[in-house]
């Protein structure tokens, strides 16, 4: 069936947006707030607060957000705090609107998370389009653009701030959006804050926070997590831990503070798992047991050591001077047991009753007798070794003069990074686990050492033309140089280096129709520079698997990203508010995995075209004792040229408007809190998606067609779910609190991701001699949804 237009189906979207937003406004019926509600002590006021907010990742004078041409979503430490059980990508993912996660690797702090389609991800290899910063200090991974989750120390951030669209002030990668965290300190947070949590999947956490500010001009700030998890999948134990801490203090117009963060995590992710239903095959593996796991090993080691030290200059009624100079030291390592090259032929010889050494094979034991297996080292045992050093310095003054708002920074950032890849000859276990042989040797195969160095400069002015109307204009200038040398089974390549550059504008109004409406309209530009994982595989004639290995160093064009957005902000009686924001982003030469022929590689690429489109619509109120939110977000992520895709499976080819895999078109939130007595607190939340496309289906077949055979079709869509959430909050005193909260009360079974991927495990087995004529066939994988969960919690501040 031909798709219907792009623009007809995001109008209607958008008219179904206005068309809610008009009618509730008609009813006159608070209508709203943005996706994070902020709740005001005390009776309501007549006049609206002013919330100054950031707009460039390091601090400032700030701004009136009233004032900005585009909507930004905060959530400050007493909202972070009352989403108790939580993580901070779950908490974003439940309350942010715009924002999803994919539990593609299914530990809580390996979560895929999205914003309008793009991603901020721990996976290498993934196409990131989302800078996230903590404190200025920019935490995407220099080798990928890659997120750790795991080494953000929670317990520390006092605020977070999503801005929206390609906004060039945040530099590099803010394709779709930045995330800005601001941690704590003695300061703004004085005193003691302790909480621990069991929950029933084996999740236990503790979270320690504690500010000092005496009468004496400096202040102190100590926080740590420690989290323990069992996993609700088998063989998914995982521990993580961080230390924050920050002392600070001023003198006369000067504020210094130095930071020190180290975390050390050691997290399984175990995949995806079949899914499928056939006369022939059978269940899938996840029908038959969504606790399970496909292969393991599959786990990941981060280490992290960064230091910060901040100065901010107080130039009075002028402005404001902040600096600051970073290291930033990091450690990954990955161990992966997977299926090996020589798997095929296991099965084929077993079939024939011989082995590769001409000696019978056993029929009874073939598939999992430890020598027999080990003579054709059916599997592989993989790991990786990454080392990254990154050291930088940013300066930003901002002004105040007449009508104008001034901001103008510079910074500089240099890393140097080194990977290694190795496999070793190993063996399946009768679960599917893989053990190394112990006998053979761990053999390299590619590695890389590089660097990067980035220059950026940037300015913004936000003129009141008027008492009403605001106009904000801004641009930035990245210089960036990437340099690496590569190694492939002990061939050393020849080194090289690639320079990118660009000059990165925005312009936006603001205008204050009055009544509490402003009406907004933006346009922005951003860049990403390719990464050494994608110059590293970025050659045709020297394919690679998926994600990480690394074969040629040919030129990746950077990719341009540019946004239109224009929406309307409201703000009403009852602490209401609602926002609604259009948004089209086109990504320009965006780089992508692509075909390598007929092989079972690929290469990274240049793709001419994608484009997300949608709507966010949110909104909030309070009456009394109640408080409640709603936000709908409509997605339309496309691949906007003709291509060819390499999926891991299979070559998929795309066509202008083909949906991009893995994001939903339409995402609803609910929430409620109703505060029964003065002491307790409950809540209710659903959040609801529709279905999503399986990658390597996008094109609605399930195998590369032959020139014999006619296509073979296939619906492999992930289904839309719906999931609901309960918690309480109890407070037998003021400094005692008791926290309760039920993840998927009904026990829904859902899915968050799926890929089409060769079952090689029919049944979740090894295939057998007996099952000789069984063949490997293209099936759906799903990354399973967690199952219901009760997480109890006790905390006490002081």
């Amino acid at each position: 069936m031909k798709p219907a237009p792009q623009r007809t189906r995001l109008a209607t979207a958008v008219a179904l947006a206005l068309v809610t937003a008009a009618a509730s406004a008609e009813s006159g019926a608070p209508s709203a707030q943005s996706a994070v509600p902020e709740l005001v002590a005390g009776p309501a006021m007549a006049l609206a607060s002013i919330d100054v907010v950031g707009v460039a990742p390091l601090p400032g004078l700030g701004i009136d957000r009233n004032l900005l041409p585009y909507a930004v979503q905060t959530a400050s430490s007493r909202e972070l705090r009352q989403s108790a059980g939580e993580n901070l990508s779950e908490f974003m993912a439940r309350t942010l609107t715009g924002v999803g996660v994919n539990e593609i690797s299914g530990s809580p702090f390996q979560n895929d998370v999205t914003f309008r389609g793009f991603r901020a991800s721990p996976v290498l290899g993934s196409s990131q389009g989302i800078s996230v910063y903590l404190d200025g200090v920019r935490v995407n991974e220099p080798f990928g653009d890659v997120v750790n989750w795991d080494m953000v120390p929670e317990a520390a951030i006092g605020s977070v701030l999503l801005a929206p669209g390609s906004n060039p002030l945040y530099g590099l990668n803010s394709l779709g959006g930045a995330l800005a965290l601001n941690s704590k300190s003695g300061k703004t947070h004085p005193g003691l804050d302790v909480s621990v949590s069991d929950a029933s999947n084996g999740q236990r956490r503790t979270d320690l926070a504690y500010g000092y500010s005496g009468d004496q001009p400096w202040h102190a700030f100590l926080a740590a997590t420690l989290f323990n998890d069992r996993g609700w999948r088998e063989h998914s134990n995982g521990r993580l831990g961080n230390l924050y801490l920050k002392l600070g203090g001023t003198s006369g117009a000067n504020e210094w503070s130095l930071a020190l963060l180290g975390g050390s995590s050691s997290l399984v992710g175990n995949g995806l798992l079949p899914s499928y239903r056939s006369d022939d095959s059978g269940q899938g593996l996840y029908e038959t047991n969504r606790r399970a796991i496909y292969t393991y090993a599959d786990e990941t080691r981060n280490r992290l050591h960064q230091a910060v030290f901040s100065l901010v200059h107080d130039l009075g009624t002028a402005g404001e001077l902040s600096a600051n100079a970073y290291v930033r030291n990091s450690r990954r390592d990955t161990v992966n047991g997977d299926i090996g090259e020589a798997y095929g032929d296991y099965v084929a010889d077993c079939s024939a009753g011989f082995l590769a050494d001409g000696s019978a094979a056993d029929p009874a034991t073939c598939g999992y007798d430890r020598n027999t297996a080990a003579a054709l080292h059916p599997a592989s045992f993989n790991t990786t070794s990454t080392r990254q050093n990154s050291q930088g310095a940013s300066v930003n003054l901002s002004r105040d003069v007449a009508a104008h708002k001034l901001l103008a920074g510079l910074t500089f950032d240099r890393s140097s990074v080194s990977f290694a890849q190795f496999a070793q000859d190993a063996f399946f276990t009768p679960d599917r686990g893989v053990l190394a042989d112990p006998t053979a040797e761990r053999e390299a195969t590619s590695s890389v050492s590089g660097s990067t160095r980035t220059v950026g400069l940037y300015g913004s002015d936000t003129w009141s033309v008027t008492n009403q109307t605001h106009v904000t204009a801004s641009a930035r200038y990245n210089r960036a140089r990437v340099a690496n040398t590569l190694v492939n089974a002990g061939d050393a390549q020849a080194p090289e280096a690639f320079n990118y550059q660009k000059l990165n504008p925005a312009l936006g109004v603001a205008h204050d129709a009055g009544g509490g409406l402003s009406l907004l309209a933006n346009w922005s530009q951003s860049t990403r520079v390719p990464t050494v994982i994608e110059l590293g595989c970025a050659d045709p004639a020297l394919p690679c698997r998926l994600p990480v290995g690394l074969q040629s160093d040919p030129y990746l064009k950077q990719v341009v990203s540019r946004t239109i957005e224009a929406g309307a902000r409201w703000q009403g009686g009852h602490h209401a508010s609602a926002t609604l924001s259009i948004y089209r982003t086109i990504n320009q030469d965006d780089i992508l995995f692509r075909s390598a022929g007929t092989t079972q590689q690929g290469y990274f690429s240049n793709f001419k075209r994608t484009l997300h489109q949608g709507a966010d619509l949110s909104a909030s109120g309070q009456w009394g004792d109640l408080t409640a939110r709603i936000s709908y977000s409509y997605l339309q992520a496309v691949y906007d040229a003709d291509g060819t895709l390499f999926t891991g499976a299979r070559n998929v080819h795309v066509a202008a408007g083909t949906r991009i895999a893995g994001l939903p078109r339409h995402t609803l939130k609910l929430g409620a809190d109703w505060r029964a007595t003065p002491a307790l607190t409950l809540g209710a939340e659903v959040v609801a998606k529709s279905d999503l496309l399986t990658q390597g289906n996008e094109d609605g077949l399930i195998a590369d067609t032959q020139a014999d055979q006619p296509p073979q079709t296939a619906d492999l869509r992930i289904r839309g779910y719906a999931l609901l959430g309960l918690h309480l909050d109890y407070h037998p005193t003021q400094r005692w609190e008791l926290y309760a909260r039920i993840n998927n009360v009904t026990n829904r079974r859902y899915e968050t991701f799926g890929a089409v991927a060769q079952d090689m495990f029919p049944n979740g087995r090894l295939l057998q001699p007996l099952d000789g004529a069984v063949q490997a066939a293209p099936v759906r994988f799903v990354a399973p949804g967690a199952p219901r969960s009760v997480v109890a919690g006790l905390r006490y501040h002081f």
